[in-house]
């Protein structure tokens, strides 16, 4: 039994999320000739990138030493539209549901979407920062209390005050240096789980790293944050820092959302996938910071990989004959371009038509 509308827009490929990762995929979707587009929740495109911090560096996509967060999503950008791939933003998928005749049915808060393949690309799926148990926390969330650095201007000639021992806390460390009157690190364990690297950066630069056992004990401030209180939690000692800024961030507590309900196998909060990015369901696959498999890193150079091997076999789903190694870019790129421009000017000619 066919379920689908004879008069639907149907995509080859449909990506659940606009991130770096989809953003990518959306540009090997153009490589290999395929009708794709990419589903977002946000207003944007870069996901968490844009719209958590973009003004913070990265630095572990290969080619670049570092680049913003920001300019790193408008490349990708630029990249994905090279090809006429189609973007919805300011909508949420709430339900996917593959259908007796193979045709994947995604259903927003706007409408409904087909395609013969998904590639789920949803970063942590919707995460919230985590807090602390702070004297006066909750109360100066909001007035210099913070969990992301989304402006630098937000942070000029402050004094200001970071805790945690992970990427993006040290990443906001060197981020915020140049611009700020003074930073304060604390983390309270012996271990970080940032990259070597980035502590020796931090640590070689003027910022005031405490490490280990330093916490965070009380904050005082009527209508702005003023002062700081920290604690060293082996000896006791405790210090009572000035600051016009705090920035937390020690972790996130991720929730996958509608997700969870679509048949999906999910292990510790992530899809699982194969070596093709293939989930359990035929047809739907996965990849980026919401996939899992043994040896799983979570990068956005991995990925960025995980998501071509995705493209890659959704196109030999699609067309058994396609080949799931497609060659080198540089011997593919002008060709593809020119399939998807003919394909696309077909596909204008013929709604015109039925018009």
């Amino acid at each position: 039994m066919n379920n689908t509308p004879s008069d639907i827009d149907l995509y080859d490929i449909t990506f659940i999320g606009a991130g770096p990762v989809a953003l990518y995929g959306l540009y090997y979707a153009g490589l290999r000739v395929t009708k794709a587009k990419a589903i977002d929740m946000l207003g944007e495109v870069g996901g968490g990138l844009k719209a958590l911090y973009p003004e913070k560096y990265i630095y572990d996509v290969a080619g670049f030493p570092k680049v913003l967060a920001k300019e790193l999503v408008h490349l990708l950008l630029e990249q994905a539209t090279q090809y006429p791939n189609t973007i919805c933003l300011g909508e949420k998928v709430i339900g996917l549901i593959r259908q007796p005749d193979g045709i994947i049915r995604l259903t927003t808060d706007k409408g409904e979407h087909y395609s013969k393949t998904v590639v789920i690309c949803a970063g942590l799926g919707a995460y919230i920062p985590k807090s602390m148990d702070v004297p006066n926390l909750k109360e100066l969330e909001g007035h210099g209390v913070y969990y992301f650095c989304r402006k630098l201007s937000d942070f000029q000639d402050k004094d200001i005050l970071i805790v945690g021992g992970g990427d993006a806390a040290f990443d906001y460390s060197m981020m915020l240096e140049p611009v700020a009157k003074s930073i304060t690190h604390i983390h309270r364990n012996d271990f970080f789980s940032a990259h070597e690297d980035s502590v020796e950066k931090v640590r070689n630069s003027s910022v005031n790293l405490l490490v280990p056992f330093w916490e965070l004990k009380a904050l005082e401030g009527e209508h702005w944050v003023e002062y700081a209180t920290i604690v060293q939690t082996r000896t006791g000692e405790e210090r009572r820092l000035k600051v016009d800024a705090v920035v937390l961030n020690i972790g996130f507590i991720t929730n996958l959302g509608p997700i969870e309900h679509w048949g999906l196998e999910i292990e510790k909060n992530a899809i699982k996938v194969d070596s093709r990015m293939r989930t359990n369901i035929e047809g739907i696959f996965a990849a980026g910071d919401i996939v899992t498999y043994d040896g799983k890193l979570k990068l956005i150079s991995t990925g960025c990989g995980e998501v071509a091997i995705a493209v890659n076999n959704a196109k030999n789903y699609i067309n058994p004959k396609a080949k799931v190694s497609p060659g080198h870019s540089s011997d593919k790129h002008e060709m593809a371009l020119r399939k998807s421009r003919r394909m696309y000017d077909r596909q204008q000619s013929q709604q015109k038509d039925e018009t």
